[in-house]
């Protein structure tokens, strides 16, 4: 059998770790906190075996294993997060996205965001180009703690604010047409936009810090506090407004 594809593999890894936590979601085994944790766990587990197994010459940064400065001399490096929401998971909610990608000297080449509440998995490689803006904009932000910056974006923008969950399910809802904008300041981590942002460039869409500055993966802070996908016709206005 010929080998997989990173995108192929990435895209494998994050709906069997879904199809797990599906599983987990609704055994009735556990509920709320306890339900999130044992999802983060269980995903994790599978995720790094897996990966180990499929591409033992790689390094991995995941946001359930203890980070190791051997990964900074890697060229290739898998970002994952194997419960990306798991608020919106231990709720029962659908809003909530597996991660798995692989940045190659810093930038994400190959990922996949699995959608397993929806079901869907949207990936590099086979990425639909997204849709065009609405007339009316549609801007993501937090379900429970909208910031405060994009929330000022969007009143200037005349944007509607969507309320939504995890990153991945917000950057997808872009990707899918479902948002014509995803702003945020209020931080995370490699783990939280290493896939989205891959699968988001795959589907034509800009990507950037809010000062313009490219995502850059694999440092020795994980720390990446902020983040812009959106239409590249709308990448301008945004950025002047989030650097005026």
């Amino acid at each position: 059998m010929s080998r997989e594809t990173d995108t192929q593999l990435a895209r494998r890894v994050a709906e069997t770790a879904g199809e797990l936590l599906l599983v987990l979601q609704t055994s009735g085994l556990f509920e709320g906190k306890a339900l999130g944790k044992a999802g983060d766990r269980t995903a994790n587990a599978f995720i790094m075996e897996a990966l180990r197994h499929a591409r033992p010459d790689d390094a991995i940064l995941s946001e359930e294993e203890k980070d190791g400065a051997e990964r900074l001399t890697a060229s290739r490096v898998w970002i994952v997060d194997p419960l990306d929401g798991t608020r919106e998971y231990g709720e029962g909610r659908s809003d909530w996205a597996v991660h798995v990608a692989l940045a190659i000297d810093g930038v994400p080449v190959a990922g996949a965001v699995a959608l397993p509440g929806l079901p869907l998995t949207l990936c590099t490689g086979t990425c639909p180009q997204a849709p065009q803006a609405a007339e009316t904009l549609r801007m993501l932000v937090s379900r429970t703690r909208p910031a405060a910056e994009a929330v000022s974006v969007a009143d200037a923008l005349g944007a509607e604010l969507v309320p939504m969950g995890s990153a991945g399910a917000k950057a997808m809802a872009v990707v899918r047409g479902q948002a014509d904008i995803y702003l945020h300041t209020g931080g995370q981590y490699e783990w939280d936009s290493c896939a989205p942002v891959a699968v988001a460039v795959a589907a034509g869409l800009h990507v950037s810090r809010i000062d313009g500055s490219p995502m850059a993966y694999n440092a020795a802070d994980p720390y990446l506090p902020d983040l812009l996908i959106c239409r590249p016709e709308l990448a301008e206005r945004i950025l002047g407004l989030t650097q005026g």
